[in-house]
């Protein structure tokens, strides 16, 4: 339907008798057409969660009342959300080091339309994927990095998110740590991709680790960044099975897929809004 605009609205809050009621009713008396739903109860958490799409057809007050209603509602609900149009794709920027399967993951779906996202630089403390990026014609930022540079390089990123406006960096298989100072101002605003099915085998050579333990499946997650390495809220996970035949070599290659899957399907969903927070996990509003 010809102008129409869609909106996504996500929100957070105590959990309560009566919650989902209030919020459709308000969205009822000011005209917003629901096209999609999805909400979750945590009982350990006692916190209720929900993700609501809705079009503009038949809404009777402007944009600026509508705002001013649902700031209404959440006072009382002790309710955290947030609003934005379904086409206003947030804009990312990824960054990477020398393996380029998670980036092409990435600008391929970006490409055809599968990814509802602007990728809008590649940074990267290497030159390897420059020609990839600007095949694609993203721009391409080289920030090298030392361990007596690494506080400037970091003040780059950010001054660098600060122009691009970014709503989200993604970590593609990026392979620095970041500083505890960076994961607190990214907080949330963040998704890295680690080669391993988390919680296990944290940290450096995953597969060399499987591989030593004997695993029967491998697999890749992609979780929010934060200060304790490797153990953000989980976003997505991929897993494949292998058997003792496998090498290290044959489980990384393997392993390649998974890992541009699982963050994919991250930053989809953290795009759609369908992630929210709920202390060190997530709650998926598919």
């Amino acid at each position: 339907m010809s102008g129409i605009t869609h909106y996504i609205l996500t929100l957070q809050c105590p959990d309560n008798t009566g919650v989902l009621a209030q919020v459709s009713q308000s969205l009822f008396a000011h005209g917003a057409f629901i096209t999609e739903t999805s909400q979750y109860s945590d009982p350990y958490t006692e916190t209720f969660f929900s993700r609501i799409a809705f079009d503009d057809r038949n809404l009777n007050v402007s944009s600026q009342e509508f705002l001013q209603a649902m700031d209404e509602l959440a006072k009382p609900l002790t309710m955290q959300y947030q609003l934005r149009k379904r086409e206003d794709f947030p804009n990312i920027l990824v960054a990477v080091s020398k393996d380029d399967h998670c980036l092409v993951s990435l600008l391929t779906k970006w490409k055809s339309g599968a990814l509802p996202v602007n990728i809008v630089g590649v940074v990267s403390n290497h030159q390897t994927c420059e020609s990839l990026s600007q095949w694609h014609d993203v721009p391409f930022y080289y920030l090298p990095v030392t361990p007596d540079t690494k506080a400037a390089q970091e003040a780059q990123i950010l001054a660098l998110m600060k122009e691009k406006n970014v709503d989200l960096l993604v970590l593609a298989r990026y392979m620095q740590i970041l500083s505890d100072d960076l994961c607190q101002q990214l907080q949330g605003h963040a998704i890295n991709i680690h080669h391993s099915f988390l919680p296990s085998f944290k940290g450096a050579r995953p597969y060399h680790q499987a591989h030593a333990r004997g695993v029967k499946v491998i697999g890749a997650t992609a979780h929010y960044v934060t200060a304790n390495l490797d153990e953000g809220p989980i976003i997505a996970q991929e897993v494949k099975p292998i058997n003792h035949t496998f090498t290290i070599n044959q489980m990384v290659h393997m392993g390649h897929d998974l890992e541009a899957t699982a963050l994919s399907h991250a930053v989809r969903m953290h795009a759609e809004l369908r992630v929210c927070l709920n202390g060190d996990k997530t709650v998926i509003l598919a």
